[in-house]
């Protein structure tokens, strides 16, 4: 039989075996002095298990996970809970204020991992959050979208070399892609490393926007995760969800010169080496350039404003070989999620 498990302490704030607490994590001040809080929640089920931590907006503009956080925090399933959830739904409160991706400082918190308690703004906030969040948790998913004027296939991203675990958690978790990618210096992953915490990214739309299909998809796919961990019951479906591509390797197509973007290849389309993704044509029609795929795959992220500079990143392409994978998987995900958004990425 399951262990009880002992209380644990986030904040200064004790939760008991059985409890769900919300905790407000100081932070520093406004130069108004309006106090600013991190919010938590931590549901610490009866039984002893797993301690996975959910976040969202470490970039405050990145919204879907926020919402992906409030709808699992009302499910019911979570009353079976074994272990314990922590739930983050706003990291970077400064930016999400000012809708930005950055703190007022314009640093990337997440690049400014483990941090430091009297360091910079970036500093202190990180280190708030490893001492206590993730000193805590057993396992983390760090749910993101892409950066304004881009959209994001919803997609897994993890180092699978880092951990060998790490590749059957994250095709549990039923999005369409898996990319292996490599952890970067200063980000919360790399950090979490060394906690022996594995952790993955859901990425998935745009900033600022709410996105219903990859909101209700990383609902899905975080439920789906503590099943797979042991924190929950298994499902009674009888269905089995649409496999995960895997890709080991991604480029980004960029802007052969500024102008106007007309886009030929959409979002989780297939594409060969070599093939056209669109043109960039100055305002007036007298020159224009091609954009050629540079390898094999499927589109699993793209600019989403026509205006571009030289060199702008255009469209992200994972490397995947077999395009009837990639169009039966996409089109079962968008039955699984919406039966009448079939053919939103396909």
């Amino acid at each position: 039989m399951p262990l009880k498990q002992d209380s644990i302490t986030v904040g200064g704030t004790t939760v008991n075996a059985g409890e769900r607490k919300y905790i407000d994590l100081p932070l520093p001040h406004l130069y108004s002095h309006s106090p600013v809080n991190m919010p938590v929640h931590v549901i610490h089920g009866r039984k002893a298990g797993p301690r996975l931590f959910v976040s969202a907006a470490i970039h405050g503009d990145e919204i879907n996970g926020v919402e992906i956080i409030r709808r699992l925090l009302h499910t019911k399933a979570l009353e079976n809970l074994k272990g314990t959830l922590i739930a983050v739904p706003v990291v970077n409160v400064f930016g999400f204020n000012n809708k930005s991706r950055y703190l007022p400082d314009r640093r990337d918190l997440n690049r400014c991992f483990p941090g430091s308690e009297r360091g910079s703004l970036a500093g202190q906030i990180a280190r708030l959050f490893i001492d206590n969040i993730v000193s805590h948790c057993t396992h983390g998913i760090d749910l993101h979208t892409a950066a304004v004027g881009r959209s994001n296939l919803p997609q897994i991203r993890t180092d699978l070399e880092d951990n060998p675990g790490m590749l059957e958690m994250a095709q549990a978790f039923h999005s369409p892609v898996i990319l292996n990618a490599p952890i970067r210096d200063g980000s919360l992953r790399s950090v979490a490393r060394e906690y022996n915490v594995p952790v993955m990214l859901y990425e998935a739309g745009e900033a600022l926007r709410f996105d219903e299909i990859p909101i209700r998809a990383g609902v899905r796919g975080v439920l789906s995760t503590m099943r797979h961990l042991g924190m929950l019951p298994m499902g009674k479906s009888r269905k089995t969800p649409a496999s995960s591509m895997l890709s080991h390797g991604s480029k980004w197509v960029r802007a052969p010169q500024s102008g106007i973007l007309r886009v030929m290849k959409s979002m989780g389309k297939h594409v060969n080496e070599g093939d056209i993704l669109g043109y960039v044509a100055d305002p007036f029609g007298t020159t224009e350039e091609i954009i050629y795929s540079h390898l094999s795959g499927i589109i699993i992220g793209r600019s989403t404003l026509p205006l571009v500079h030289e060199g702008e990143a255009l469209f992200h392409i994972a490397g995947i070989d077999d395009a009837d994978d990639i169009n039966g998987t996409l089109k079962q995900f968008n039955h699984e999620i919406d039966p009448d958004m079939e053919n939103l990425f396909s």
